[in-house]
């Protein structure tokens, strides 16, 4: 090929780099619709559900301010209850039926809310 050939060749070749790089699907994507909290004021609200043994959101990672109260909404079709792994360790009892609970954590980390029947991670609250 010539140098001209070649030196034609080059901004395509640039273009459909960039363009490549634009359309790449990356793991920055947002949460699934359920996971996002919605912020009121100084307070996050989340909606936790137990259906037939399950949880939504199940493990997803939740953004929380130090000492910022999460307003947690469990809808559950039995009773149960939450364990977070805060210091101290908090505890959430629900009720059949649709409840409200607030958390507040006033240390920066990670700290997961689980159940143990069924044992299963729901939430992690990455508390900044």
């Amino acid at each position: 090929m010539s140098g001209r050939g070649l030196a034609r060749l080059v901004p395509l070749a640039l273009v459909v780099a960039v363009s490549l790089t634009a359309c790449g699907g990356g793991d920055d994507a947002d949460p699934p619709a359920s996971t996002q909290p919605a912020t009121e004021g100084d307070s996050v609200a989340l909606t936790v559900t137990r259906e037939g043994g399950e949880f939504t959101p199940n493990g997803e990672r939740v953004e929380l301010g130090v000492d910022q109260t999460l307003v947690l909404t469990v809808t559950a079709d039995e009773a149960g209850d939450l364990h977070v792994h805060s210091t101290p360790e908090q505890e959430i009892a629900y009720e059949e039926g649709t409840s409200e609970h607030e958390i507040t954590i006033d240390r920066p980390g990670v700290v997961e809310v689980e159940s143990h029947e069924p044992d299963v991670v729901v939430l992690q609250l990455e508390v900044r």
